[in-house]
């Protein structure tokens, strides 16, 4: 390691209260410095670095505490360089005596490390969009369990006899039992036409055990599930918003936008755009 490869690189190890941060150890009276984890120190960090001439740093991706720093150090305009922790942790070489920081900051130097891939700015707001959205969807199908559990300790067996409770069918019927409804043969009437099973049965399905405990969680997970679809149409609308920039801005990727029935399609299926830089 005696020829550098970089040499205005600095590194930086990262932990949720503090941040390690070494310079060559000739741009600074102290070449490895301790930050705070808030944001004015975060913009310190970059102020310092730019003080002592750095053009490009690198850090470990610890959790998600790079996150912040690593988007400010891009707004100032450096080159960053986001690298596998067992990777550096791995190169042999290192002496007892250097800190994290120091270390990184030697490799780096000496080009021994490889980024990992970061997407640009448009594509990270819409991976964070579609993540969101597959968060909803798990917790919307939480609640539907809630509601078959609470409909089954009652021994109504709906969902023995409609494919989808959140269909017309079954939606309807929930309001109805949760406004008060008891009678099985008057849900039953509730049967859109492309129903399988027969009124009967449906209305079989619909005599039960009504209990106030369960219809109160039935209630509690309705209203949550309504709450929850309506976070989904609120994902679903920043999602297309972001793909119409990427449109307009006439993005060179092939994006297939995101299907509105989500038992078909929960995340956004677009192609290659995760390699885009």
């Amino acid at each position: 390691m005696n020829q550098l490869f970089n040499k205005n690189a600095a590194g930086i190890d990262i932990s949720s209260k503090d941040y390690y941060v070494a310079v060559p150890e000739d741009r600074a009276k102290e070449s490895v410095r301790c930050f705070g984890a808030f944001t004015s120190d975060l913009h310190k960090i970059a102020s310092w670095l730019k003080t002592c001439k750095i053009t490009t740093v690198a850090m470990e991706s610890t959790g998600v505490y790079w996150y912040q720093l690593y988007l400010i150090l891009l707004d100032y305009g450096f080159e960053v360089y986001l690298v596998n922790a067992y990777h550096v942790k791995n190169v042999p070489g290192r002496k007892t005596d250097v800190s994290d920081a120091q270390w990184i900051q030697k490799l780096h130097s000496n080009g021994y490390l490889r980024a990992c891939f970061q997407p640009d700015n448009i594509t990270r707001t819409l991976r964070n969009y579609v993540r969101q959205r597959k968060n909803i969807i798990n917790q919307m199908t939480r609640q539907t369990n809630q509601m078959i559990k609470a409909l089954t300790l009652m021994n109504i067996k709906l969902n023995n006899v409609i494919r989808d409770i959140h269909g017309k069918t079954g939606r309807l019927i929930i309001e109805s039992i949760l406004k008060g409804e008891r009678n099985p043969k008057k849900l039953s009437l509730l049967r859109d036409k492309r129903i399988k099973a027969s009124p009967e049965t449906l209305e079989k399905s619909l005599t039960g055990d009504w209990r106030e405990e369960q219809l109160f969680n039935l209630r509690q997970s309705y209203d949550h599930y309504m709450f929850l679809e309506n976070q989904l149409r609120d994902c679903d609308y920043q999602s297309e918003r972001i793909i119409q920039e990427m449109e307009n801005n006439s993005i060179p990727k092939k994006v297939i936008p995101i299907k509105k029935n989500k038992k078909i399609n929960h995340t956004l299926i677009w192609s290659n755009i995760c390699t885009m830089h």
